[in-house]
């Protein structure tokens, strides 16, 4: 007798009002997605955010007193950053008021 095989996905049911999902709906089509991957993908995504956002990292004391080190010391400008800042943005630049 074959044994059947263990479901790998699993159902996930809600209730949502109709705004929520009309606007998830738009949101879907405008990515050219179906309702559930555009839902999935959104909640996985979530899912990571908050994992990150808690993650534990563990160093030892001379790694920490490194890292420490690092982020006390001198800092040191980044030239391309230095040239975007100098930019005018571009609602300040003639050609915005040309329009």
């Amino acid at each position: 007798m074959a044994h059947a095989a263990g479901r790998k996905e699993h159902p996930i049911s809600m209730r949502l009002p109709e705004a929520d999902i009309a606007m998830i709906d738009r949101a879907a089509g405008l990515r050219g997605r179906s309702r559930t991957d555009f839902v999935r993908d959104a909640a996985v995504r979530a899912a990571e955010d908050v994992l990150m956002e808690n993650r534990l990292i563990r160093m030892s004391p001379e790694g920490f007193d490194a890292f420490m080190a690092a982020v006390s010391g001198p800092t040191m400008p980044v030239p391309e950053m230095v040239e975007v800042a100098r930019r005018a943005a571009p609602w300040e630049t003639d050609a915005a008021s040309n329009s």
